[in-house]
């Protein structure tokens, strides 16, 4: 027998699982984490600890370029990633709650 949370749970899932397919949503709900280690790398380069390897960014500068493109793309695909990731987890929970319940 499904409890009243996971009956609310198929509810909410019915309505909204092909909306949060959209990459909007992607962007929307997967940008924070995705520029929270963007900005994680950048200040670690910014602050110098890893003297070697701000020796090699300042030996040449187009690799300065290559970093903020590099972060962008790691941005990009966190939060793409994660986005994906969740909306998986809540299909396969929606799943197996439907399986449960044609059970009973």
């Amino acid at each position: 027998m499904l409890n009243d949370k996971e009956k609310e749970f198929i509810a909410f899932w019915e309505a909204n699982r092909l909306r949060q397919r959209k990459f909007i949503k992607y962007i929307q709900y997967g940008l924070p984490l995705g520029v929270a280690i963007g900005f994680g790398i950048l200040a670690s380069l910014i602050s110098g600890w890893y003297k070697r390897a701000s020796m090699v960014v300042n030996a040449d500068p187009s690799l300065i370029l290559v970093l903020l493109l590099a972060i962008i793309l790691i941005v990009i695909f966190i939060s793409i990633f994660t986005v994906r990731h969740r909306w998986d987890l809540n299909e396969q929970h929606y799943r197996e709650l439907l399986s449960r319940r044609d059970r009973e």
